[in-house]
């Protein structure tokens, strides 16, 4: 009878130990991981470095061009303005050839803030020649921080880096 209590006991014992451990496989499979392993952090920053190293020559061209862009606006303004004070006096407009823009631009209608733009100025602007269409080719000299030259003429814009 003693044999049998303790193979009770013994049988007992063994069903705990595994009711525990299942309880216990239960819990942590229920449990699931929170956060991420190092390795991945590092593997994002490094994608994200070669992202930037690609992308930041790319913006900063991009920025250069946006500003030449205004150079290009302006340019276009005074020759069309050319071209209207061509037809009204085309001596006069074609002595203006050689003419630096800040030194005649009341002459052309414009008033002193009309030709001042963030990064280019009336004095910046050159009206090179008039053909005889009352046609100007205009350039544009770089101001400080920027490098380069833009012509305006009937072929286009172009911009010299």
């Amino acid at each position: 009878m003693v044999d049998k209590r303790r193979n009770t006991k013994h049988i007992y014992r063994q069903q705990s130990i595994f009711r525990d451990i299942s309880q216990k496989l239960k819990m942590e499979a229920g449990k699931k991981k929170k956060g991420f392993t190092l390795v991945e952090v590092m593997v994002v920053i490094m994608i994200v470095a070669i992202l930037a190293a690609v992308a930041v020559p790319i913006l900063r061209g991009r920025s250069n061009q946006a500003k030449w862009s205004e150079a290009a606006a302006t340019a276009g303004a005074i020759r069309s303005v050319m071209r209207t004070y061509y037809v009204e006096d085309p001596i006069a407009a074609a002595a203006m050839a050689g003419s630096t823009v800040d030194t005649i631009q009341t002459t052309l209608g414009f008033l002193p803030g009309d030709l001042s733009g963030r990064y280019f100025q009336a004095g910046n602007f050159t009206i090179t020649s008039i053909d005889g269409n009352g046609f100007a080719t205009i350039t544009v000299a770089a101001p400080a921080g920027l490098s380069g030259s833009g012509v305006l003429s009937n072929s286009g814009w172009v911009y010299t880096p």
